[in-house]
C-alpha cells in the first residue's frame, strides 16, 4: 500500500547525518516508528505529506507515486492524501471546533462531524473556541479533524507527547479504538516505547536516520539493538550515606524511585547527574550518563 525509499541529509545535536529509510507498510496496518529525539523520525512523516522533499528516492501509495526524484515527480501536501497531526495541535483559534473538524473535508458532512464528536465524548463542545480547551481535549479536535478527510493514510506526530500520563493513557486507547473502527493506514512517531507496543501491529526502531529493527512490537522492543536490558534513565534528587552503602533517590518520569548502591559508586555520582538504572540479576545498576556540573 505504501512503498517509500528516501534519503535526505539532516543536521543533529551531534552533527550531521543521513536519514536513510526504506519501508513497506500494508493497508490497514498501524506503523510506529520510534527513537530517541533527532533521529529523524518527524522529518520522515514530513516527508510523506509533502511539506519536506527528499535529496533522493521515491514515495507511492495505492500505486501513485507521490515523489520520484529520478523522474522529477513531486505531488505537493494538497494533492496527496493524508490527514496529518501535528504536535502542537495546528488548531485554528477564529473557529470552533465543529468548523476546525469540518475545514479541509472533501465533502463537508455534518452528521459524520457530529459522530465523530460522540465518539471522542466531545458533542458538548462542538461550538467552543479551541483556546477554551484543554491540551487533551486540543489533541482530540486534531485528531478527529484529520480523521475526518477520510485519508488514504494518517500521520501522527508524538501526539501524546505534550500531554500528562493519565491523559495520554485515555487518548491512547481512543486511538486504538479509531484506528479500529475506521481501519486507516497509520504512522505515528513517537519516542515512548508503551505508544509502540500498545498502539502498534509494526514497529520500527530509528537512531540516527538509521533502521536498526523493524518488525512486529514484541521483536523490535525487546531486540538486542533496542532494548539491551531493562534500563531507565532518571535524574539524582539525594544521597544518603549509611555505614556501608549509599540511598539514591531519584525521579524517573514523574515517580520517584530509591536504589541502594555501594559508596565507590554514589561517591562518583552528584545531585543533579543524570543516571541510568539498569538491572543484572535482580541487582540494579546505576552509571552516570550526564552531569550538569561537567562543562562541555
Amino acid at each position: 500500500m505504501i512503498r517509500l525509499e528516501v534519503k535526505k541529509r539532516l543536521h543533529g545535536t551531534s552533527g550531521d547525518f543521513v536519514l536513510e529509510v526504506k519501508l513497506e507498510v500494508k493497508e490497514g496496518d498501524f506503523l510506529v516508528v520510534f527513537g530517541p529525539s533527532g533521529s529523524g523520525k518527524t522529518t520522515l512523516l514530513r516527508m510523506i505529506a509533502g511539506l519536506e522533499k527528499p535529496d533522493e528516492g521515491y514515495i507511492e501509495v495505492k500505486g501513485k507515486v507521490w515523489f520520484d526524484s529520478q523522474k522529477g515527480i513531486n505531488l505537493p501536501p494538497q494533492k496527496r492524501d493524508v490527514g496529518f497531526v501535528f504536535q502542537d495541535y495546528a488548531l485554528f483559534p477564529n473557529m470552533s471546533v465543529f468548523e476546525n473538524i469540518a475545514f479541509g473535508m472533501k465533502r463537508k458532512d455534518k452528521d459524520k462531524i457530529m459522530e465523530l464528536l460522540r465518539m471522542a465524548g466531545m458533542e458538548h463542545l462542538a461550538h467552543r473556541n479551541p483556546t477554551s480547551l484543554s491540551g487533551g481535549q486540543k489533541q482530540r479536535v486534531a485528531l478527529l479533524r484529520a480523521l475526518a478527510r477520510e485519508p488514504s493514510i494518517l500521520l501522527l506526530d508524538e501526539p501524546l507527547s505534550a500531554l500528562d500520563y493519565q491523559m495520554a493513557q485515555v487518548l491512547r486507547e481512543e486511538i486504538k479504538n479509531f484506528h479500529k473502527n475506521y481501519g486507516i493506514t497509520t504512522i505515528m512517531v513517537s519516542h515512548n516505547k508503551e505508544d509502540a507496543f500498545k498502539l502498534a501491529n509494526q514497529v520500527v526502531y530509528l537512531l540516527e536516520g538509521k533502521v536498526l529493527a523493524k518488525g512486529t512490537p514484541k521483536e523490535v522492543l525487546f531486540s538486542r539493538k533496542s532494548s539491551p536490558k531493562f534500563s531507565l534513565s532518571a535524574i539524582l534528587l539525594e544521597k544518603t550515606y549509611t555505614d556501608v552503602v549509599c540511598v539514591l533517590t531519584l525521579a524517573i518520569g514523574s515517580e520517584l524511585v530509591q536504589v541502594v548502591v555501594d559508596k565507590d559508586t554514589a561517591d562518583d555520582l552528584s545531585v543533579g547527574d543524570t543516571v541510568l538504572v539498569s538491572t543484572k540479576a535482580f541487582v540494579p545498576i546505576v552509571r552516570k550518563i550526564h552531569s550538569p556540573h561537567l562543562k562541555t
